[in-house]
């Protein structure tokens, strides 16, 4: 299409001389944009994947014939989740050879990402590993209808089944998540008022402070992506977690660490010699620490230094 910018606009600012076809097609991925980077960040937990995949969106859209569509929104989507689709089972893959465990790609978060409790919830890093165990299909039927209320034909074209195949499948993954997600959905006050109680335990070495807030079966997992230094796999109980993170944190003075508002919830930065070192999010059931995910491989923290619109 001539006159078209082939880069993806971005709603912090991009291409704006497009000639009238190209400029009706900006304006409508523009204003879906943010629901776009949230549908693909959901269904990969990569932000960098989910920019990707937002680019290979935007490519597509701007060969659309525009008159053709009756709803952009959900063409957008549609367009979305199948590239989506395609970058998850590719990313699978490479997931395989990954060393260490893996964790989500962190985000700070926008304040109004915590006020909207279930958007939080769904990209929560306890959500977003909770949705790693699903087949691909199974993720973005889940993420479609549970987090983006999307009806089940819309969501049938964009995996590309009929809608009664899409309820079995819905059906299938909600039972799938129910059992291993969080117990319940926790408040920011909750999160916060946990989150202040592990960081002067954590601070300070106060052994028994983070035995008082660790979870009887709280599990530790460390990203570092075999370039930084990380536990190579699950820590679980909270004598081991309470006694590894004493020796480990002890060393780190109060100012190196700061909250902030990450993946919708209250979490934990760890700045070094000005740089960002550590990313800590935690679960909280109960007003207890069940998780602990930290993630310090360098190619994950690049959405860190500023906050991430998201939306539904």
């Amino acid at each position: 299409m001539a006159g078209t910018s082939r880069t993806a606009p971005d709603d912090r600012g991009g291409d704006e001389g497009q000639d009238d076809c190209s400029d009706t097609a900006t304006e409508a991925f523009l204003t879906h944009r943010n629901l776009l980077f949230t549908v693909a960040y959901e269904m990969l937990g990569s932000a960098a994947d989910a920019e990707d995949v937002l680019q290979e969106t935007w490519l597509r859209w701007v060969g659309v014939d525009l008159g053709t569509v009756q709803n952009q929104r959900a063409y957008l989507v549609r367009i979305t989740t199948r590239q989506a689709l395609g970058r998850l089972r590719a990313l699978g893959r490479r997931k395989e050879s990954y060393v260490g465990s893996w964790l989500p790609e962190p985000l700070l978060t926008t304040p109004d990402v915590a006020e909207d409790v279930e958007l939080a919830d769904s990209v929560s890093m306890a959500m977003l590993l909770v949705l790693e165990t699903l087949a691909p299909t199974e993720r973005a039927v889940f993420v479609l209808r549970e987090v983006f209320a999307l009806a089940y034909d819309e969501i049938a074209e964009a995996v590309d089944k009929t809608p009664a195949a899409v309820r079995q499948i819905a059906h299938r993954a909600r039972a799938h998540v129910a059992a291993r997600r969080p117990r319940g959905v926790v408040s920011a006050a909750e999160a916060r008022d946990a989150l202040d109680a592990f960081q002067r335990a954590a601070a300070t070495g106060d052994l028994q402070g983070l035995l008082d807030i660790l979870a009887p079966d709280v599990v530790l997992l460390g990203d570092g992506g075999g370039v930084k230094q990380a536990v190579p796999r699950p820590i679980v109980g909270a004598d081991k977690v309470a006694r590894l993170l004493a020796a480990g944190l002890g060393r780190i003075t109060a100012e190196s660490l700061r909250p902030a508002q990450v993946n919708g919830y209250p979490a934990l930065i760890l700045q070094l010699d000005g740089e960002i070192d550590t990313v800590l999010a935690v679960r909280i059931d109960d007003g207890l620490v069940t998780g602990l995910y930290a993630v310090r491989n360098p190619e994950k923290l690049s959405h860190m230094e500023k906050e991430t619109a998201l939306r539904r």
